[in-house]
């Protein structure tokens, strides 16, 4: 009797055991996550950078299974499919998606206003971080922010742009709502384009000069085997920021732990980020000067008229959608806030020192 209880009682126990190792094999989640950048651009390594971390630091709660965009989907359709839980996450530039609400073009790049360290300061420090949330999730999306790269090349073309003046009746390949707007005041005529169908834009003559990241990606896409003119500083996009969309079911399925988790990632990501397209540009510029591509720079009277340009579009903006109002109210509020430390310590500071940034005043009327 004694043996028979004995044997019971360890076979329940072992039953239990197997329970609770079964229980937590389940709990393993395996999402699919692709991008709106297919293999043979350089800023999906951003996006693999980041999926890859979270596999090591949460892959008992969490394996992602990434695939390259265009792999399952155009990588126009990959904000649908997150915000419907077709896919559970997808990385992104959230400047695609302004035309569902125009608020995402800051979030994705500002013309002539931040640089990178403005973006990682915004995020980090003064609420940029829950704008991004806010605005994501309108759409049923968690947005963790975890790429940052600087100032954009600018435009590389067979034609010479040595000034503002150059722009007049241009057709040149542009991203985003705000900077069509700039380009248009400056005479010259938005063209959208994918990233991959840039370089035979350039090469047949579609577009004058066209622009699609910073020097290291554009030199990776050949660039420089299609263009003689490069037309600097990417005054159009002065930083950029990218991220991950994650379906809301898909994040609230996860435990506080394994959400943690992935934050951290995108912190460490984020930071990773910055100082590789940094690199990156670095050699990229020798490479193409290497090549013998003739670099021209606007002058600072050029660079004075383009803010001034951009200052109207972001009032104008402002005053057309409320969400658009509140991202660009705390950017300013930000430059703003910050100036208090960073002009003391110029020139060793870490952001743009401005004289004159759009009226926060005539902002915050808009909201």
């Amino acid at each position: 009797m004694k043996k028979t209880t004995k044997f019971a009682l360890s076979g329940l126990a072992a039953g239990i055991a197997f329970a609770a190792f079964t229980t937590t094999a389940q709990a393993q989640e395996e999402w699919t996550m692709t991008s709106t950048w297919p293999e043979n651009l350089d800023l999906i390594k951003i996006d693999q950078h980041w999926a890859e971390l979270v596999n090591q630091l949460a892959g008992d709660e969490l394996q992602i299974n990434f695939r390259a965009g265009g792999t399952l989907m155009p990588g126009t359709e990959v904000f649908d499919a997150t915000e419907t839980g077709s896919i559970e996450a997808a990385g992104d530039w959230p400047g695609y998606w302004a035309g569902l609400n125009p608020a995402f073009s800051p979030l994705a790049t500002t013309t002539s206003l931040f640089n990178g360290v403005d973006y990682l300061n915004w995020i980090q420090q003064w609420g940029g971080r829950e704008l991004y949330e806010e605005i994501y999730g309108q759409f049923n999306m968690i947005y963790l922010p975890y790429g940052i790269t600087n100032n954009e090349s600018g435009f590389m073309g067979r034609t010479p742009i040595e000034s503002i003046a150059d722009l007049e009746g241009k057709r040149l390949r542009l991203s985003g709502r705000d900077q069509g707007r700039v380009l248009e005041e400056l005479g010259g005529s938005q063209v959208t384009l994918a990233g991959g169908e840039v370089y035979q834009a350039i090469e047949r003559g579609v577009i004058d000069a066209g622009e699609f990241s910073t020097p290291g990606v554009d030199f990776k896409a050949g660039f420089a085997e299609v263009a003689d003119y490069w037309a600097t500083p990417g005054w159009h996009q002065s930083a950029s920021v990218f991220g991950v969309m994650i379906n809301k079911d898909a994040w609230d399925a996860l435990s506080e732990d394994t959400q943690e988790k992935l934050r951290i990632a995108a912190d460490a990501t984020m930071a990773w980020s910055l100082a590789w397209s940094e690199r990156q540009s670095t050699e990229a510029t020798q490479k193409f000067i290497d090549a013998g591509v003739t670099i021209n720079q606007f002058s600072e009277e050029d660079l004075a008229r383009i803010q001034e340009i951009t200052n109207d579009v972001i009032l104008r903006g402002a005053c057309e959608n409320a969400d658009h109002a509140k991202v660009y109210q705390s950017m300013i509020a930000y430059l703003e806030h910050y100036a208090t430390w960073r002009d003391v310590s110029a020139p060793f500071n870490m952001s743009r020192v401005m004289d004159n940034l759009p009226s926060l005043e005539e902002i915050e009327a808009c909201l």
